[in-house]
């Protein structure tokens, strides 16, 4: 499955502290935890033993330790102890099964595949090293709905004057002008897109006209880029959100926002406050559709010009042999 050979967000930091973390991805159950050097470890959670989970045991002296016969392993997997037999000294092959994880836009990224020769880039997120702007994350959101779903919904711009009617859309300019894709190696580019809103973000005092860019960035990534409401974009700013979806089963989804701005006055509570009502339109929706499978056959639904954007994401998702999530 080539979805697994790529980098998942999992949980947040904060998330894993001194007590195993039980997580979901692509159907698989993981646990999380860190070793005495306080270094992040992902497991599958099933304890090689007698295939208890491990998310239910201890982390002891460094160590993840199983609830069942209570077995102990280090960090790199390998068995340290089995209790039963103290004088015993576990072969390598008494081992957990171990997953490669990562810390980068502030959550937890794992990666359930490494292939000999085959690399996998991080989701990018350019905003990240923009210093000028404020990062902070909103979420997770659970979803009943896959991930290529809530993906075609984040680059969807023709349902903003109905689900997002007084904030982001108004029903009395439900119009989307042409805008522009083109495929990049990681998905596909969407420029020119314009938006009347009411309401684009917290501080919006009155309606604008609104230009964004959409970029998807991995099958289950995505990153709105928005241009100033004046026009202007001094020195190449812009403000980012950015969209990463865990994949937990092919049709429910764990689901972050990461927002990179230029307001440092408002609290964190406040602006994912709005990020929340925003999404929180859009989640009954979401939840709503079928299949909740994302349809990569062109002729399974109706399309018309506003949607192309959706369009060449399904045709990425074909072409890239992805399998999870779509029918």
């Amino acid at each position: 499955m080539f979805e697994a050979s790529l980098w998942h967000p999992v949980a947040q930091p904060a998330d894993v502290t001194g007590t195993p973390v039980p997580v979901q991805l692509l159907g698989q159950d993981l646990v999380l935890w860190r070793d005495a050097d306080g270094t992040l470890q992902a497991f599958a959670d099933q304890c090689p033993h007698r295939g208890a989970r491990l998310s239910l045991g201890q982390v002891r002296d460094g160590q993840l330790e199983c609830p069942y016969h209570g077995w102990r392993f280090a960090g790199n997997g390998q068995c340290t102890l089995v209790p039963a037999l103290p004088s015993f000294k576990p072969p390598t092959s008494n081992c957990a099964k171990r997953y490669a994880v990562r810390e980068a836009h502030g959550l937890l990224w794992v990666r359930l595949q490494s292939p000999e020769g085959v690399e996998a880039e991080l989701p990018a997120f350019l905003a990240e090293t923009d210093e000028r702007l404020r990062k902070l994350n909103c979420g997770p959101y659970d979803v009943a709905a896959s991930a290529p779903r809530i993906i075609e919904n984040f680059l969807d711009l023709s349902h903003f004057g109905f689900v997002h009617e007084g904030w982001l859309g108004s029903r009395d300019a439900t119009g989307v002008d042409d805008y522009q894709v083109e495929s990049t190696p990681t998905g596909l580019r969407a420029t020119g897109c314009k938006a009347w809103q009411p309401q684009s973000n917290l501080h919006s005092t009155a309606p604008a006209q609104v230009e964004y860019s959409y970029e998807v960035t991995a099958p289950y990534a995505a990153v709105l880029t928005k241009v100033p409401e004046d026009g202007t974009a001094p020195d190449g700013w812009r403000e980012s959100i950015g969209l990463f979806i865990c994949p937990l089963t092919p049709e429910t989804s764990r689901v972050w926002f990461r927002l990179a701005i230029a307001d440092f006055a408002s609290s964190d509570e406040k602006l994912q406050a709005f990020q929340h009502t925003i999404f929180t339109q859009d989640q009954p929706v979401l939840e709503s559709q079928r299949p909740k499978c994302l349809p990569l056959d062109l002729r399974a639904e109706l399309h018309t010009a506003a949607d192309k954007a959706s369009s060449a994401y399904r045709r990425y998702l074909k072409n890239s042999g992805i399998t999870f999530g779509v029918c």
